[in-house]
Formats: structure tokens, C-alpha cells, sequence
């Protein structure tokens, strides 16, 4: 019976994948490109599926899907190779300002300090990072400069020509006002050298190709902000808090902040959203705790690991309430203090990391959130009437 059946072409196969759409995108994989490198060969298909990112949270559906309408349509006669892949896109335009070979820009910012927004902008870096994305991590909190303490990074930057070589740590490539100041020294200065520091970070450093350009935002709604949103066109903003009522205040005027500057935002994200006792059992508690914490009969229901030291769910609610994505819940947890004080953050996705699951998802659903507004902000071509 196979014999007599005529071999698919590639627009027989390409056809067969009409209507399987991203699941994000809710855009038929097709019609975005994402099919590539057909190849037919006997009873062998072989295709790749490039998606938007390789952090996509939905890999494993949208290969099914993939298969199941190969299956469905050109018949199980044939042996299927569905290869994944990814190729970050950014907005798909040029725009005054834009920072030649960086694809996207995403700005970390909170309404306060103290909120965990340094390590949270560390983690997003190396997340995408993780997932085998190229990644640069800039720290715009000028007064207050964290980011190389978290990621145990020192050293000055060295000029090559008339570009400055940003740092390179553990796969990311690095900027921050702490490389070039003595430890624990003031950063004492007024606006326009904010500005100036901020325009020398973003356009003369040798960033390269990135897929990824993270900005670690000081906290409130100051001038760093506002230069940026001035400076260059960002993909989005990302407005870290606690679930505390006073956190999702300020939180709320960051945003609000973002929206008046024309930034969309991303999404937000609760930091200590409830203390992981039986995490910090396994790691810290006696021997019998770290057995029974093991055993995964410490709890009863696993809900009530989470002891909410400051709260639960307010950031969820706040982002429902703002019609904004909501990218996660990170529970307080000791071993990730640790690793950031240690300057260690990027074992926090190790295998061994209580915080990676979290963590992991909460990259994965910004890594969705920026797929969706590069669509968003694609442009169509202007078409011209010849008559």
C-alpha cells in the first residue's frame, strides 16, 4: 500500500502543519516561519522547529502537536524526526536608539529597595542564559551596585579601541559602576552624570550579539528610568515585589512609571513569597530533619511548607487587577541568600538547587511574555496602491 502512495512534498508537509499554533503566540507555526530545514527521504520526514526562544515553556507541547498532525495528515506510514530548535527574535525593526547586534532589552525594576530585585534581574540573566540563550547583564543601580557581589565578579574593564570590554562571568557578559570604583566607596553624583554613566553602559560597551540585555533598574521611579526610556527602545519591564501591602504599593507606581514612558511591561514577579522551611530542613536542619525532610513526609499537604512571612498572593492579584502577566511566585528561601551572598547566584540552577524549579518557570513564562510583545510590536510592510 505504501508503494502506490505518491511521496510528500514539502509543501504537502507544510501544508499538513497548517492551523498548529504557538501556544503563546496563538499564530500558526507556519505563517511565523518557524518550519525550517525540510527534508524527505523515503519513509523518513525530518524538520526543524525553530521557536522564538529556547527558554519556551511549552517545547515539549508544541513538538507533540507538530507530530500528532504529521501523523493525522500525511499518515504513520512515515517515520517522523522533528528537531527543535530556537533563534531569539527581537522586534523585527530598527529604531533610534537601538544598541547594534542586542536583539532585546529588559529593564528589572522595583517601586522599593529591599525587594530582591538585584538577585531576581541575576537570575533572569542566567535562566535564559541556562537555556542556551546569549545574555549581557547590566547594573544600572549606580548608587547602590550589587550585581558583581551576587555574581562573585571583579576586576576593571579594559578598553579596546574607543569600546569598553564588559566582564564575563559564568557565560554572561557583565557592566557595572562597581567594577570601576574602590569597595565600599560613595557613588555621589546628580542627574546628568547618571545620564552620562547610563549612556556610556548602554552604546560604549562592546556588548557583541545578544539575544538578551538585562538592567538591573535602582529602585523607585528616578532618573535612570527615565533615561533609559529615553535612550533606547525597550522590549519591556519586569517590576519585582514582596506580597506585602507597602511592597505592591510602590510596586504599583513603578509600573504605573513604565506605562507613562510608553515601556510595556512584562510582567511581575513575587520575590519571598513564602519561607520554604522544608528547604531550608534539607540543607540546615539536624540529621533526622534532613531524613524526613527527604522523605517528603513532612508535610502532609505540600502548601504548607510555604510559611508566609510577609504575605501570599498579593502580587498575582495586583497584576490581575492591572491587567498584567503575573510571572511567578519565588519563596524565600536560604540557600539562594547564600549562593547570592557567597557569589554563587548561578548555582541556583544547579540540579541540587531548591530554588531552580521555581526560578526556571518563572524565566520561562518572561521568556513567553517577550515572544509575544516582539510579535506585538512588529510592524507591517506599507503597501503602496499602483494605478
Amino acid at each position: 500500500m505504501f508503494a502506490n502512495r505518491p511521496r510528500p512534498t514539502e509543501a504537502d508537509v507544510l501544508q499538513a502543519l497548517k492551523g498548529v499554533q504557538d501556544p503563546d503566540l496563538h499564530r500558526d507555526l507556519v505563517d511565523l516561519g518557524m518550519i525550517k530545514d525540510i527534508r524527505i527521504h523515503d519513509r523518513t520526514i525530518s524538520l526543524t522547529v525553530n521557536l522564538t526562544t529556547p527558554a519556551c515553556p511549552l517545547k515539549g507541547k508544541i513538538e507533540a502537536d507538530v507530530r500528532n498532525a504529521l501523523t493525522s495528515r500525511l499518515g504513520a506510514d512515515f517515520h517522523y524526526q522533528i528537531h527543535m530548535a530556537a533563534e531569539v527574535r527581537g522586534k523585527g525593526i530598527t529604531e533610534k536608539g537601538d544598541i547594534p547586534g542586542v536583539k532585546n532589552v529588559i529593564a528589572v525594576g522595583s517601586g522599593k529597595g529591599g525587594v530582591g530585585k538585584s538577585t531576581m534581574a541575576a537570575a533572569i540573566a542566567y535562566g535564559l542564559h541556562a537555556h542556551g540563550a546569549t545574555v549581557g547583564l547590566m547594573d544600572a543601580d549606580v548608587y547602590g551596585p550589587s550585581i558583581p557581589h551576587l555574581v562573585g565578579a571583579g576586576g576593571r574593564p579594559m578598553a579596546r579601541g574607543d569600546r569598553i570590554q564588559p566582564i564575563e562571568r559564568d557565560g554572561l557578559r557583565l557592566m557595572s559602576m562597581g567594577f570601576l570604583l574602590e569597595p565600599e566607596r560613595a557613588v555621589v553624583m546628580r542627574g546628568p552624570m547618571l545620564h552620562g554613566i547610563v549612556q556610556q553602559f548602554l552604546h560604549q560597551v562592546d556588548w557583541g550579539t545578544l539575544d538578551y540585555l538585562v538592567i538591573d533598574l535602582p529602585p523607585g521611579t528616578g532618573d535612570v528610568p527615565l533615561t533609559l526610556a529615553q535612550t533606547l527602545p525597550l522590549t519591556g519591564a519586569v517590576i519585582v515585589c514582596t506580597p506585602q501591602e507597602v511592597a505592591l504599593l510602590d510596586a504599583t507606581r513603578a509600573l504605573s512609571m513604565f506605562r507613562q514612558l510608553k515601556v510595556p511591561i512584562l510582567g511581575m514577579i513575587e520575590n519571598m513569597s513564602g519561607f520554604d522551611v522544608a528547604a531550608y530542613l534539607a540543607e540546615h536542619g539536624s540529621p533526622a530533619a534532613r531524613q524526613l525532610a527527604a522523605s517528603g513526609r513532612l508535610f502532609d499537604d505540600p502548601a504548607d511548607a510555604l510559611v508566609p512571612i510577609f504575605g501570599t498572593g498579593g502580587a498575582r492579584r495586583t497584576a490581575e487587577r492591572l491587567g498584567v502577566p503575573f510571572l511567578g511566585e519565588i519563596p524565600l528561601n536560604v540557600s539562594l541568600r547564600e549562593r547570592g551572598d557567597q557569589g554563587r547566584l548561578a548555582s541556583a540552577f544547579s540540579p541540587d538547587s531548591p530554588s531552580r524549579a521555581p526560578l526556571m518557570a518563572m524565566v520561562e513564562a518572561l521568556a513567553a511574555q517577550i515572544s509575544i510583545q516582539n510579535l506585538k510590536a512588529r510592524k507591517m510592510p506599507k503597501l503602496e496602491i499602483i494605478g
